[in-house]
């Protein structure tokens, strides 16, 4: 008969190849904080907001980016052609709350150049073609990084590729699941592979690892006693004194 204890499972865990540990972490997140389904689904409109809002939200919440947007829809600057017919200042005072504000203006409107010059205004156009082809293509535009790049073509492309900041390499180092040094294709790699091509999947992923970060698996004061993985954390159980 099957051992169905915590010690049991916890044996059978530290049996498994990382892959099979990371559908343990992502069922055991699913279960505790439930679907997330950051942006399902999308309209043009909503493709192109999503990656002005990857821009935003660098290096600040989502909360201040979101501010950041609501006032470029209020004052008319939107869509794209419309962002661009401002100045510069005029733009970077309305992503104010975003923070950084003035290289964000400069990164929003070098991002709706290309899109207006390169690829006719369209969306669609912009993000057309593979995974990869589109990631390329996002980087090649000055102010995406990786982790910009890949926000844009998962969530507004609805392309496979995973979202690496700093709550998964928080989470992949506390499991000690880290594949090495924190280098970010590298770990986008290792959370690829181990996830597979569901673009369902991969948003529900990021997302519940963001959640997990923001509420539980803290960079300090983390709350490892309300840990739905705490059978599997070794950083978890080191804190709360449950191993030598």
């Amino acid at each position: 008969m099957a051992d169905g204890t915590a010690a049991g499972r916890r044996r059978r865990l530290e049996r498994t190849p990382d892959a099979d540990r990371l559908e343990f972490t992502y069922r055991a997140l699913l279960e505790a904080l439930g679907p997330q389904q950051w942006w399902p689904h999308a309209d043009e409109d909503g493709r192109f907001e999503i990656c002005i809002g990857a821009i935003l939200t660098q290096n600040t919440a989502w909360t201040s980016a979101a501010r950041a947007l609501a006032n470029l829809r209020a004052a008319g600057a939107w869509p794209a052609e419309a962002l661009l017919a401002l100045p510069q200042d005029a733009v970077a005072d309305l992503v104010r709350p975003a923070g950084h504000f003035n290289v964000k203006a400069r990164k929003v409107q070098e991002f709706c150049r290309v899109l207006v010059e390169e690829h006719g205004g369209s969306i669609d156009a912009l993000l057309a073609g593979n995974a990869e082809v589109v990631r390329a293509r996002l980087l090649a535009i000055w102010g995406v990084g990786p982790e910009t790049a890949d926000a844009m073509t998962l969530y507004a492309a609805r392309l496979p590729t995973f979202v690496v900041d700093a709550y998964a390499y928080r989470l992949a180092e506390r499991l000690e699941l880290a594949p090495g040094p924190r280098q970010y294709e590298r770990y986008r790699r290792f959370f690829l592979e181990a996830a597979g091509d569901d673009v369902h999947r991969l948003n529900e992923w990021h997302a519940l690892i963001v959640r997990h970060g923001q509420r539980t698996c803290r960079r300090s004061n983390p709350h490892c006693d309300e840990c739905p993985l705490l059978e599997d954390c070794p950083f978890g159980q080191r804190t709360l004194g449950l191993t030598d």
